[in-house]
């Protein structure tokens, strides 16, 4: 496919009462039309700033954005105004209208944008069919749940049938069954009206749950990325492992910690299953081979772009070299290996 957004060499600097912040530098990277591509990292990253550089809401100090081969830092005021009809956002917090009725929320920005009021209620009548709240038109934002407001939000996002969804941090405040069902419309709407979107998050679920591609920002650099699937099983830099290895929850997190805690100097390997590797009781076979223990740290399974993908933390042996004929052992049978020694150190 062709590339919709791409991005060479953005940098940006704030200036503050504390002086010089670089928040990015030299970002560099493309999205294809039709892609859910996410963008993640921890707070602080600079993955916010990224986002709203992608529509100019921020101009980079440096560096290019293309939105269909068309350079935004040459556009006039007119034109980038034009040019961001056809990329639309939603936010952490909906920012909708509060006196507003969800109807009107919709009809807003098609109204300002020049529609007839008549034509405007047709389209917002449509877009709350699409998003699943047409019993919801006269209610106000005050009377929705986290997830319908969202829901509005997104409805009022494709009111002027955008090329490219811009999605910041949209499910942070919703809980976790919410944020599934934002996560499948997001998904549907794609599909059906190929839609880009760009996801930005600190939440590695997410991006397992709905993008094919990811890009992993590290105090303002882009240090990793690739298809979701590939970084999954090979994270390379130590922030892909931070987001995939530590990305769970509160009670996942203090599990961690005394495992950690109770491992500290020992070998220990990541392995991620395969759809064919999974079918052979690997584990218990090459404790048979080798006679030796092997301790299971953790054992989970993940969705990776629509894919269930099961992965252990083992502790091996001391003994160097059965860990090296182990690691050989489970490469060989179509296993992704990986030390993270580093994670329970």
């Amino acid at each position: 496919m062709a590339e919709i957004i791409e991005v060479q060499g953005l940098g940006k600097t704030f200036e503050t009462d504390e002086g010089r912040v670089e928040a990015l530098q030299d970002i560099n990277l493309s999205i294809e039309a039709g892609d859910i591509y996410g963008i993640i990292g921890m707070s602080g990253a600079g993955k916010s700033t990224l986002v709203r550089c992608l529509n100019f809401l921020e101009r980079p100090t440096a560096g290019t954005v293309r939105i269909e081969g068309k350079d935004l830092g040459s556009l006039s005021e007119a034109e980038l105004r034009k040019m961001r009809r056809e990329i639309s956002m939603i936010f952490q917090h909906f920012n909708l209208l509060m006196q507003k009725n969800v109807i009107d929320n919709i009809c807003f920005p098609l109204v300002i944008g020049g529609m007839k009021k008549k034509d405007a209620r047709k389209r917002a009548k449509e877009l709350l069919e699409i998003v699943e709240l047409s019993e919801k038109a006269s209610a106000y934002p005050s009377q929705l749940s986290g997830g319908q407001k969202q829901r509005v939000a997104i409805a009022r996002a494709l009111a002027a049938n955008p090329k490219i969804l811009l999605c910041d941090e949209a499910t942070s405040a919703l809980d976790p069954r919410t944020t599934q069902s934002i996560l499948q419309l997001l998904k549907e709407i794609n599909k059906q009206y190929g839609i880009t979107i760009v996801i930005i998050t600190h939440e590695m679920s997410v991006v397992r749950e709905i993008c094919s591609h990811v890009a992993i920002i590290g105090e303002g650099h882009l240090v990793e990325q690739g298809r979701v699937s590939d970084i999954f099983a090979h994270p390379k830099t130590p922030e892909a492992k931070e987001l995939i290895l530590k990305g769970g929850g509160t009670e996942r997190r203090t599990l961690e910690d005394r495992q950690r805690e109770m491992m500290k100097g020992k070998s220990c390997i990541r392995i991620v299953f395969s759809v064919n590797s999974s079918f052979e009781p690997v584990i218990a076979n090459m404790i048979l081979r080798f006679g030796q223990p092997i301790n299971i740290l953790r054992a989970d399974t993940r969705n990776v772009e629509g894919i269930a993908r099961g992965e252990m933390i083992l502790s091996l042996p001391d003994d160097s070299g059965i860990q090296e004929e182990m690691k050989a052992y489970l490469t060989e049978r179509g296993l992704a290996v990986e030390e993270v020694n580093g994670y329970v150190d």
